[in-house]
């Protein structure tokens, strides 16, 4: 064999610091700045990968300054290390890093709407172009919805987006990106006429979670894969993406938008997209992203008869979960008591191309279910049984290939074996790979390789227009004729009508955890 000599993975590994920038967040205050946004910055930190020019300019309406907004987040920061319930998963604060992190945090106050904040906030940045030599600058729009237009747009008047002598202005956009595909369409039209799409940043937190990533690694870094991952090999498909969690005081939010708006047209469409796109040129952001709109813009749209068969609505009454008792989503702070809001959505979708034809995807996402879980699983055709057929083996168990994408990041494999002994009998066995033992494994938010990636100027794992719209066409059929609510009991695997939906097909869900 010859052998083939290949760089150092090592030195490929290696990540260069990010380019000095301003990170400006709009939305300081809120829950996604402590809570991921900040942590996500420190891991970074941690890491070397941010420059010396790096600073934190936080917006918000409080009456704030520099220093209270270092002591919030500092008290934020060490209360995640005392509980470590969040995504934040650090066992101490690292003194440096945090240290030097701190120093870089700035707060101005001002309303998103007001000419004044921004106005106020070039004269901020012209300071930093003067003093640190460079005019980068990220805005991270993590406020709500209704915000993201009028701040590109009151950003674009003020002359905040214009890049010049070399310097990049980027801006970065949070979920829900739009209502429905008219409200995403005017959205995206409002943005590109103000700003180039490079500039536009649409993110997705769920691209940043290493199994994610690596379904491109396994399909079109492993030649044993990519000949089998196609209808000619594969039965079906499922994506799981399963919380324990309730509305956790968002009921106002929540009863505007529902598991179908706030889950499938991003998260779950991305995820079949990375499983289903052909294999792009080259992994430069448009060709990438060129291939995933193509697979989502490829599903079938649900006709009134298959909306009826094929989708599923739950929403979660009260119920028990670790052993403890939970109140049903009717009950929760700012819900109606008579609420239709769906709380869990189960689909099957069709996509209509070469690769795929006749292979059903299902999907499912809800809240308040038995556990934490997301996953892809690919259930392959069983072997030929004719080979058995004078041995005792009653059946060919279909091989099953899971990619657990949280809590635990990895990849299993289910496969036949003989069990030893003098007669010919098969047992199921798994093989398992944890990300945890090959690699060391650094706390994440699931945020910190986006933000590098915005800071490097890379968009592959985040969502063009295209995309976003794409998503939305597939679900805009579920949202204009939703079938009724079932109702499941919290800490269940969800509603009847989501099991019926597979055992018509002679199929059954994989079970949660």
């Amino acid at each position: 064999m010859k052998e083939r000599l290949c760089p150092d993975p090592a030195r490929l590994a290696r990540a260069e610091p990010a380019p000095p920038a301003s990170f400006v967040i709009f939305g300081a205050y809120g829950d996604l700045t402590k809570r991921l946004l900040i942590p996500a910055l420190y891991n970074l930190s941690v890491a070397g990968l941010l420059a010396e020019g790096f600073e934190v300019i936080g917006v918000d309406h409080n009456e704030r300054n520099d220093e209270t907004y270092r002591q919030h987040l500092t008290e934020a920061m060490q209360g995640f290390v005392a509980n470590q319930d969040g995504e934040f998963a650090a066992d101490s604060l690292n003194s440096r890093a945090w240290g030097w992190l701190r120093d870089r945090l700035f707060y101005l106050t001002g309303d998103f709407e007001d000419p004044a904040t921004y106005q106020r906030l070039g004269e901020r940045l012209a300071t930093v172009r003067q003093a640190r030599g460079h005019g980068n600058c990220v805005f991270y729009l993590a406020t709500a919805p209704r915000f993201f237009g009028s701040i590109v747009e009151r950003l674009a008047e003020a002359g905040l987006m214009r890049e010049q002598e070399g310097d990049f202005r980027r801006v970065v956009i949070e979920k829900p990106f739009g209502t429905d595909l008219a409200s995403a369409r005017a959205l995206n039209a409002q943005i590109l006429s103000l700003v180039e799409e490079r500039q536009v940043f649409r993110i997705d937190h769920f691209l940043g979670k290493e199994t994610v990533q690596n379904i491109l690694a396994l399909r079109f870094a492993n030649g044993i894969f990519e000949p089998l991952w196609r209808r000619e090999h594969i039965d079906h498909v499922q994506i799981t993406a399963a919380e324990t969690v309730g509305v956790e005081g968002r009921g106002r939010f929540y009863e505007t938008t529902g598991a179908l708006r706030d889950m499938v047209p991003n998260h779950m469409m991305q995820l079949l997209a990375m499983t289903a796109m052909e294999a792009p040129s080259n992994f430069g952001a448009d060709a990438v992203r060129a291939e995933k709109a193509k697979v989502v813009q490829a599903i079938r749209p649900l006709s009134p008869e298959e909306l009826a068969r094929d989708l599923v609505r739950g929403q979660y009454d009260a119920g028990m979960l670790r052993g403890a008792p939970v109140p049903g989503y009717r009950q929760e702070p700012n819900v109606a008591p008579d609420s239709g809001t769906e709380t869990y959505v189960a689909m099957k979708l069709q996509i209509d191309n070469w690769r795929w034809a006749g292979v059903p995807f299902y999907i499912r996402t809800g809240k308040r279910l038995a556990a934490r879980w997301t996953e892809i699983a690919i259930q392959f055709k069983p072997a030929p049984y004719t080979m058995f057929r004078e041995t005792p083996v009653d059946c060919m168990t279909p091989n099953l290939m899971v990619l657990h994408i949280q809590p635990n990041e990895g990849i299993s494999l289910a496969l036949s074996a003989k069990q030893p002994g003098p007669a010919l009998h098969l047992a199921d066995v798994r093989m398992d790979f944890r990300y945890a033992d090959w690699f060391k494994a650094e706390p994440s938010t699931g945020y910190e390789t986006l933000l590098y990636d915005v800071l490097i100027g890379d968009a592959s794992l985040f969502q063009r227009a295209d995309n976003v719209e794409a998503g939305w066409a597939a679900v805009q059929p579920m949202l204009a004729s939703p079938p009724a609510i079932e109702h499941y009991a919290a800490g269940s695997e969800g509603p009847a009508g989501a099991e019926a939906l597979l055992a018509r097909d002679g199929r059954q869900w994989l079970k949660l955890a």
